[in-house]
């Protein structure tokens, strides 16, 4: 009998132990990688309808609201606080109403809404509606005038959400628009992704310049070359008058979204329009960028 079993013997007898040989650890089986999450399927364009004018008065509480398509920084801020510094137009931060969206809780409320003729898509443009409405009440002013650059995805919803809405499109030289997109995060994108993404922008602005008829169009490069001429000709196509308080805008807004602003603070602040950087030269301009630069008449 071997030495480690009389001692666990007499361990037994006496305590009630035994000294047992550790197992040798056994690895665990290489578990394997889980797969990467696919990313969310694009949300299907809910049914609507589109109101005619006898629907207009029960239908929408806004009445003619102004949209500024325009890419990623083009200059939509400069213009929106230029507009809501006019006693007539109150211009908010970016709302981003299309991402409000409305769904069933149960069947039955499905069918009660449908009895009213109001599909999904028709409630929603009621939230979308009632909450620009509710913001340019609050305002005090006549129009509300909304610049969110994600909205050209959706320009045919806007037209159709508002048959008498009025579209103001802003564009600047696509080279200047990466650069800037670049710049506003250089740690987060390198220049070509800048470019790349902010073209997602610039398409869908150029698909609703095709798509929409009547609108009204200026460049960042005019406004910051000739800000009371433009001012003026956008003021003749909103039917409102010129009002001097647009050049000085920055006396006037809200403090709080200077915040952030960057080299826009003292400008914004002050009210002065500065000359934006040098337009790029035609060797410049990225293979990427160049259908974009000629659709806009920045490049022959």
């Amino acid at each position: 009998m071997s030495l480690s079993r009389n001692l666990n013997r007499a361990l037994a007898a006496t305590t009630g132990l035994q000294v047992r040989r550790v197992p040798k650890a056994v690895s665990a089986p290489p578990q394997p990688k889980k797969a990467a999450p696919k990313p969310a399927a694009k949300r299907p364009t809910p049914v609507y309808r589109c109101p005619g004018p006898d629907d207009l008065p029960t239908d929408r509480l806004l009445k003619q609201p102004v949209f500024i398509m325009s890419p990623v920084r083009s200059g939509s801020t400069l213009l929106r606080m230029m507009l809501n510094a006019h006693p007539r137009l109150h211009s908010p931060h970016e709302l981003h109403i299309r991402r409000l969206e409305v769904d069933y809780g149960s069947k039955l409320s499905q069918k009660a809404m449908s009895a009213l003729d109001l599909e999904q898509g028709d409630l929603e443009h009621l939230l979308w509606d009632r909450v620009l409405h509710r913001e340019l009440v609050r305002s005090g002013k006549d129009f509300i005038a909304e610049k969110t650059p994600s909205n050209a995805f959706v320009y045919e919803r806007i037209r159709d959400c508002w048959p008498d809405a009025r579209f103001v499109f802003l564009l600047r030289h696509p080279v200047s628009i990466a650069q800037s997109w670049h710049e506003g995060d250089p740690d987060k994108r390198s220049y070509d992704e800048a470019a790349a993404d902010a073209l997602r922008y610039m398409k869908a602005v150029e698909t609703a310049r095709k798509g929409l008829t009547g609108f009204h169009e200026v460049r960042y490069e005019e406004i910051t070359a000739d800000p009371e001429k433009e001012m003026r000709r956008l003021c003749d196509f909103l039917d409102i008058e010129f009002d001097q308080a647009m050049l000085d805008y920055g006396k006037k807004d809200e403090p709080q979204v200077v915040k952030g602003l960057g080299d826009w603070k003292d400008k914004i602040r002050t009210g002065t329009v500065q000359a934006g950087r040098a337009l790029p030269g035609e060797d410049e301009i990225p293979a990427v960028l160049r259908p974009m630069c000629r659709a806009w008449g920045y490049a022959s």
